[in-house]
């Protein structure tokens, strides 16, 4: 009788036993990143570079595109947009019926953007793409008004370094999207307690102060996903694509959807 009492203990240690803690915040709607056959035509696109899909394992783009729902036909927008790598995924996604606004600061093209980011919108593929070289203080030209989307992929902690006027930048934001609509954030994770503190050292932020500043702005968190999540990183190195150098793609980032009532 020795085997069935130890089966059935264990059976009831198994029911008793805590699940691991969710994410931080614990927010209803959190997935893993299910992938819709739209999205993963967009990131299989035959047309696309070989740099961009050299990213894609650690970006996990067809996820993104499925969790935040982007359809054809939709109007978005992606603050930050750097070389373009998102900015043309979207436009694959909302196809010639859809609208892309990809912003850049000044500072951005600057720096390192204005090259890639001129390189790749000449491509056929992004020819819905609308530039915008705007601050972040007032990312979006008048006309972007009724957005269903704005991402700020890896982004949101740079713009703290760069002393943004992020209330400012979050209500433009808030008033570009229709009531319904989504912002999107994607951000590598800080330690819990760090706060703002180590954005520019080790270009990370703790989840927990992107969440206050962008409720403050009168948006609900509705989702979070966790295809990104990585329990393996110990948050305490620098992240950005110069610095990680054969790390990148590996940092514990959260994704986060808010919406505009």
């Amino acid at each position: 009788m020795r085997g069935p009492v130890v089966l059935l203990l264990s059976m009831v240690m198994m029911a008793c036993k805590k699940p691991a803690p969710a994410p931080e915040g614990g927010v209803t709607g959190a997935t893993t990143g299910a992938v819709s056959s739209a999205a993963r035509a967009v990131v299989d696109a035959p047309d696309r570079t070989a740099e961009d899909r050299a990213l894609d394992a650690g970006r996990h783009p067809a996820e993104m595109l499925s969790f935040f729902g982007i359809q054809p036909g939709m109007q978005v927008a992606e603050l930050a947009a750097g070389g373009g790598y998102t900015a043309e995924l979207l436009q694959r996604a909302v196809g010639p019926t859809g609208k892309v606004y990809g912003q850049n600061s000044p500072w951005l093209l600057e720096r390192f953007a204005q090259k890639p980011w001129t390189e790749r919108l000449a491509r056929p593929v992004m020819k819905g793409v609308i530039r915008v070289d705007r601050a972040f203080d007032d990312p979006l030209p008048p006309e972007a008004k009724g957005l269903d989307a704005v991402f700020m992929v890896l982004f949101y902690h740079d713009t703290i370094w760069q002393k943004v006027d992020r209330a400012r930048m979050n209500k433009a934001i808030h008033d570009a999207l229709k009531p319904g609509g989504v912002y999107a954030i994607v951000d590598h994770s800080g330690r819990p307690g760090t706060g703002i503190s180590e954005v520019e050292t080790l270009h990370r932020i703790e989840e927990k102060a992107v969440r206050e500043e962008i409720l403050q702005a009168g948006f609900k968190l509705t989702g979070e996903a966790n295809f990104l999540r990585n329990p393996a990183d110990t948050r305490d190195w620098n992240d950005s694509p110069r610095a990680a150098a054969e790390r990148r793609g590996t940092s514990d980032r959260f994704v986060l959807k808010f919406v505009k009532p």
